[in-house]
């Protein structure tokens, strides 16, 4: 596994780099983007190269006004991940950011994103850390913590497979590599907005278990490669 260590670029401008780096690879390809949460966020910059990008995400009012009005999905389908159309070994690339945590049977919905994906092909993923102080504060505060009551996206679930050592573990046990593993806290700063005050429950809840919690993070940002063989021993 790799070090745990903070991005040299923004998130966002490292997953878009991955993916230009992927795309130089296969020069004379169209790539082939699942945008897994299309509902939240923006998708990847791949400049002037070809692509066909697919949304998916949970069905809600205002994951629907937001999809609707991403003019970089070339098409997209809102429902329960677990049945939304996913063709096999269809996709270059799938992008999630912030879903894993806040999808019930996560590890499932994994599955059908590595399904899709070409043997090759990258998985880029970001979510918040159930196994930090704010990660637990997240999923037991009520309301006033959660993203999703401020915003309009569904309210964090956190199955196990929603940490570091979750997407570790799922890695090594479905024969994809980590490629990066980065960490960073802009959930704490977000909350914070200057104020400290989620940083000091943060460490309070980290001096409280005794560390088995930490603050020194929020955010777990990976960078997974399926391999070309299947049959591969991942050391």
């Amino acid at each position: 596994m790799t070090d745990l260590r903070t991005p040299p670029v923004s998130d966002g401008d490292l997953f878009s780099q991955r993916a230009r780096q992927y795309a130089q690879e296969k020069p004379l390809q169209r790539i082939h983007i699942l945008e897994a949460g299309c509902g939240w966020g923006t998708g990847l910059d791949l400049g002037d190269r070809e692509h066909h990008v697919t949304g998916v995400d949970i069905d809600s009012p205002d994951l629907r006004a937001h999809t609707a009005a991403r003019p970089d999905l070339d098409a997209w389908h809102l429902g329960d991940l677990r049945t939304v159309p996913l063709p096999p070994r269809a996709f270059d690339i799938v992008h999630a950011s912030f879903l894993i945590e806040r999808v019930p049977h996560a590890e499932l919905v994994l599955d059908r994103f590595v399904a899709a994906l070409k043997p090759g092909g990258l998985l880029l993923v970001r979510l918040r850390d159930r196994n930090t102080a704010f990660g637990f504060l997240d999923r037991t505060v009520p309301n006033w913590m959660h993203v999703g009551g401020r915003t309009g996206l569904p309210p964090a679930i956190y199955d196990r497979v929603a940490s570091r050592s979750g997407m570790q573990w799922y890695c090594v046990m479905r024969g994809l590599v980590i490629a990066e593993e980065y960490t960073s806290r802009q959930a704490i700063k977000a909350l914070g907005a200057g104020t400290g005050l989620a940083e000091l429950l943060c460490r309070l809840v980290s001096m409280i278990g005794r560390g088995r919690l930490p603050a020194d993070h929020s955010e777990v940002t990976l960078v997974i490669r399926k391999p070309e063989n299947r049959f591969a021993r991942v050391i």
